[in-house]
C-alpha cells in the first residue's frame, strides 16, 4: 500500500461525501454532545453487570455464576441496569475517546468551547489513573468476569492504557502542553516494567493485563499492537530507543501470525480463534501509527493485505458493518464507530475510504441513533434492538468517529 498525497480524485471524493453528509454529521454531533451534557459523562457500560447491588450476593462470588450475571445483563434485549442498581458511572476509556473527539471538533471548528471540554477530559484522567505502578494507566471502573480470568475494578488493562495514552499524545499536539506528554511517556513506563512479555522466536507478545493478575489469556493481537502503537509514537516524540525496539518486536509478533487471507485471530490460543471487526481495525491502526512514527516501512505488506481483507470482508453494499468475518448480526455500534475512524485514518493511502465512511456513518445514524441523542448498542434485526446507552462502547467511541469524519471533511458550511 503506497502512500499518497490527497489527489484530485480523491478531493472530488471528499466533496462527494461531504455535500451528501456533513450537515447530517454535524448535527449528529450536536445532539450526541446534548445526550451527554445531560447526562454529564455518565452512563452504563458494555460489561458492567457485576455492578448490580441487588443481584451481586447471589453469585457467592462464583467464577460462573458472576459470568452468568455479567452476560445475563450484557445480552439481554432490555436495560436491566436500573432495575438491578447498576449505576451510571464516568469511564477512563469513554473519557479518552471524549478528549480525543472534543480535539477533533476543536480543530474542525475552532470553536474554543471544545478544546476546553477536552482540556477537562485529560484532567480528570490524570486525577483517575490506577495506583501502585509503575506509570500511568487506567482500567475498569467495575469488577469483570471473562471466561478465565477475574479482574476487579482498578487493575488497568494495556488497552485502556494505549488509547488513552493516545489521546494525551493528541492533545500535546494540539494544545502543545508538556505535562500531556509526561502521562503519555509515563504509560509507556507502566508497559514496560507491569506487563508480561510473551517471546515468541525472534518476537514477542505485550500482555493485556498486569503480570501479578493470573490469567490464561494474556496474549491478543490488538492488545499488543495498541501497546506498540503508543510505545512507537511517544518514540517519535522522545527519541527513545527502548520504546521503539519493543514496538518493533511486538509488532513482528502479530506480523508473523497473519493468516493467508489477511486476516487476524483475536488471538492464538485455542478458545480466541475468532475474526472481527473492531478488533481487527485496532490492529490495522496500530500498524499505521507504528510506520508514521518510526518510518519503518517493514510492515506495508502486512498492513495492505489486513487492511484490504477487512474493507472486502466487514461491510454490505450499503454500508452496513457487520460484526464478523462469517456472518453479519449483531450490528454492534463498536463496529460502526471503528469503522469510520479506520476508513478516516487510511484516506491518504485509500482513495475511496471516505466515501465508504461516508455510507456507514449515513446507514448509522438513521439506525443506531435515538431521538434523543444517543446511540444504541446493538441492532438483532430490523425489529429488535438493544437501545442500552453504553458510554464507552457506544458514545464515546461514536463522538470521537463522527468529529473525526467531519474533520476530514472539512468545517461545515455557513
Amino acid at each position: 500500500m503506497a502512500s499518497t498525497t490527497v489527489s484530485a480524485g480523491n478531493e472530488h471524493a471528499i466533496r462527494a461525501v461531504a455535500d451528501d453528509t456533513r450537515d447530517k454529521v454535524y448535527s449528529s454531533i450536536l445532539r450526541l454532545s446534548d445526550w451527554l451534557e445531560r447526562n454529564q459523562l455518565r452512563g452504563y457500560d458494555t460489561f458492567d453487570g457485576l455492578e448490580a447491588r441487588f443481584v451481586r450476593p447471589l453469585t457467592f462470588e462464583s467464577n460462573f455464576l458472576r459470568t452468568v450475571l455479567q452476560q445475563g445483563i450484557r445480552r439481554f434485549p432490555l436495560n436491566l441496569r436500573p432495575l438491578l442498581g447498576v449505576p451510571k458511572a464516568h469511564s477512563t476509556k469513554a473519557m479518552g475517546f471524549f478528549a480525543r473527539g472534543f480535539l477533533r471538533m476543536h480543530q474542525a471548528t475552532g470553536d474554543p468551547s471544545w478544546k476546553g471540554k477536552a482540556e477537562k477530559a485529560l484532567h480528570w484522567l490524570v486525577e483517575h489513573q490506577c495506583s501502585g505502578y509503575s506509570g500511568a494507566c487506567w482500567g475498569n471502573h467495575f469488577d469483570y468476569q471473562s471466561r478465565s480470568f477475574y479482574l476487579p475494578k482498578g487493575v488497568p488493562t494495556v488497552v485502556w492504557t494505549a488509547l488513552i495514552g493516545h489521546a494525551f499524545l493528541e492533545g500535546y499536539d494540539a494544545c502543545r502542553r508538556e505535562e500531556y506528554l509526561e502521562v503519555a511517556v509515563s504509560a509507556c513506563k507502566h508497559i514496560c516494567r507491569d506487563l508480561e512479555r510473551f517471546p515468541d522466536g525472534d518476537t514477542l507478545c505485550i500482555g493485556y493485563i498486569p503480570a501479578h493478575v493470573p490469567a490464561p489469556n494474556k496474549v491478543v493481537h490488538n492488545s499488543n499492537t495498541l501497546a506498540a502503537s503508543l510505545l512507537s509514537r511517544v518514540y517519535a516524540h522522545t527519541g527513545n530507543e527502548s520504546f521503539r525496539s519493543l514496538a518493533e518486536r511486538a509488532m513482528r509478533y502479530t506480523a508473523k501470525y497473519q493468516q493467508a487471507n489477511g486476516a487476524w485471530y483475536y488471538g492464538e490460543r485455542f478458545n480466541l480463534h475468532w475474526v472481527d471487526n473492531f478488533h481487527s481495525a485496532y490492529v490495522l491502526d496500530s500498524f499505521k501509527l507504528y510506520t508514521q512514527s518510526t518510518g519503518d516501512h517493514g510492515f506495508d505488506d502486512v498492513m495492505q493485505k489486513g487492511y484490504t481483507y477487512w474493507k472486502q470482508t466487514f461491510f454490505l453494499a450499503d454500508g452496513t458493518p457487520r460484526y464478523y468475518d462469517r456472518k453479519t448480526l449483531p450490528i454492534d455500534i463498536q463496529c460502526c464507530s471503528q469503522a469510520i475512524d479506520t476508513l478516516v485514518f487510511f484516506q491518504d493511502l485509500d482513495p475511496d475510504s471516505l466515501a465508504l465512511a461516508g455510507k456507514i456513518v449515513n446507514w448509522t445514524i438513521d439506525r443506531m441513533q435515538d431521538r434523543t441523542g444517543y446511540f444504541y448498542y446493538r441492532r438483532y434485526s430490523s425489529w429488535l434492538v438493544n437501545r442500552t446507552p453504553t458510554l464507552h462502547w457506544g458514545q464515546a467511541t461514536m463522538l470521537c468517529a463522527l468529529a473525526g469524519l467531519y474533520k476530514a471533511l472539512g468545517s461545515r458550511q455557513q
